[in-house]
This record gives C-alpha cells, sequence and structure tokens, in this order.
C-alpha cells in the first residue's frame, strides 16, 4: 500500500524537479544508489522493472526505506501490463511511469490513488492521457526531440506538466534548456545513476551528480521566474 499520497507526491516531484531513474538487481548495491540520491537531495526515486529480481529488490528498498528514510518516496517504473503495476502498488509502490500509456494501468492507478506517469510522444497521446486523468506526463524519448518541442506543447495547453525522459544528458546546458523550454521535472537514468559509478562503488559521486543537477534545476527555475 502506498503510503504518500498521489498529491504529495506530485507535489515533492515538482519541487525539487529531478526524479532520478536506476535498476540494479543487487540490493546491497541499490540501496547504497537510493541513499545516494536521497543525501543529494532527491525526494523522490524511481527503480525500474527491468531484472529477474525487480520487484524482489524493490520490495527490499522499500523496508529498508521504511526504516532509515521514511520520507523517502519509490515508486516503480517501466511497467507496461496492468497486472505488474498491481504487484508493484500492492507492494507499496509511491508511484507508477511507464514508457507508453496504458487505458488499463491508468484505471488501476487511479482506483488505488497512485500516482501513475505515463510516457507519450506526440501532442496527440499527451492530450488522450490527459483526458484519462494523467496529471504528470513523461515526455519519451526525449533523445529524440527538443526543448523546443515543449514550448510548442505549452503553447495551447499552459497547465501540462511536462518531464523529459530518456536520453536527457547531464550537463548544465541540457539542463537548463528543458527547464526554461517549460519542463516541470527531469527524469534522469544513466547520465546521472552512471553505470561505471555503480560498478566501481563510487557512490559518493552518484551523490555529487544529484546535488549538482539540482543545482542546475534550481538555477534554471530562477531565469525562466
Amino acid at each position: 500500500m502506498s503510503k504518500s499520497s498521489k498529491h504529495r507526491v506530485l507535489e515533492k516531484i515538482l519541487n525539487t524537479g529531478l526524479l532520478p531513474v536506476f535498476f540494479e538487481g543487487d540490493f546491497e548495491i541499490a540501496k547504497n544508489v537510493v541513499k545516494a540520491c536521497l543525501e543529494g537531495g532527491a525526494k523522490t526515486i524511481e527503480f525500474t522493472n527491468r531484472g529477474d529480481r525487480a520487484l524482489d529488490v524493490f520490495n527490499n528498498l522499500l523496508k529498508w526505506c521504511d526504516a532509515e528514510y521514511k520520507d523517502a518516496i519509490l515508486g516503480a517504473g517501466t511497467i507496461i501490463e496492468p497486472s505488474t503495476a498491481s504487484q508493484y502498488i500492492n507492494s507499496g509502490a509511491n508511484f507508477i511511469v511507464g514508457p507508453s500509456f496504458n487505458s488499463e494501468v491508468a484505471k488501476i492507478c487511479h482506483r488505488r490513488r497512485v500516482l501513475y506517469i505515463p510516457g507519450c510522444m506526440t501532442p496527440t497521446e499527451i492530450s488522450e492521457a490527459e483526458e484519462m486523468g494523467i496529471e504528470l506526463v513523461k515526455l519519451f524519448p526525449a533523445c529524440v526531440l527538443t526543448p523546443m518541442f515543449v514550448k510548442a506543447i505549452l503553447g495551447p495547453s499552459p497547465r501540462t506538466l511536462l518531464m523529459p525522459s530518456g536520453g536527457v544528458k547531464f550537463n548544465r546546458e541540457e539542463v537548463m534548456k528543458w527547464i526554461e523550454a517549460g519542463a516541470v521535472a527531469l527524469n534522469v537514468g544513466s547520465e546521472l545513476v552512471n553505470r561505471d559509478l555503480v560498478m566501481e562503488r563510487n557512490f559518493e559521486a552518484i551523490r555529487e551528480n544529484v546535488k549538482q543537477c539540482l543545482e542546475w534545476i534550481k538555477e534554471a527555475k530562477r531565469k525562466k521566474g
């Protein structure tokens, strides 16, 4: 059962402007990645459903966070099927993220009052998702789009909340451009939680990456006004 209301989860994502995302099949390593992200300033973290032991690791992360970081908000990503969404929600996922929009997943999340963040790529997909009650849209894959796309979408739909994901680069220029264009948050994965750093157990560097990214986001928000 989710411990955080969908509105609180959304508020945390919007306030920080960053949703780190990663997968790790070893609980001890995953625990240290989550710790690094939290100590770097992240409030919400997406753990992707990409391995055979993903759900087991996720369950252990939730238990660990409940004991050590009670304010941490963990959600499940790469959720495509309704049955998988139900499994993670039953485990305690605070939000569900998908690479695409699935109306059945949306119904389950709405019924359970869990924030659902689906991936959309076109104006039509975004509009259809919002008609189904989606509050925050994952703009995916961002690597084939540009910040100008965000600006163009927000022209006729200024209340749409967009979060670029998939290939968002970890550098000041890229972060500034997305936020200044109107993105409300960034969903950053391998650029932030770099695989080499994980393999080297360099969790301090991951913490600094998160801290630096948050500073760039704050700078961009101040500049945008």
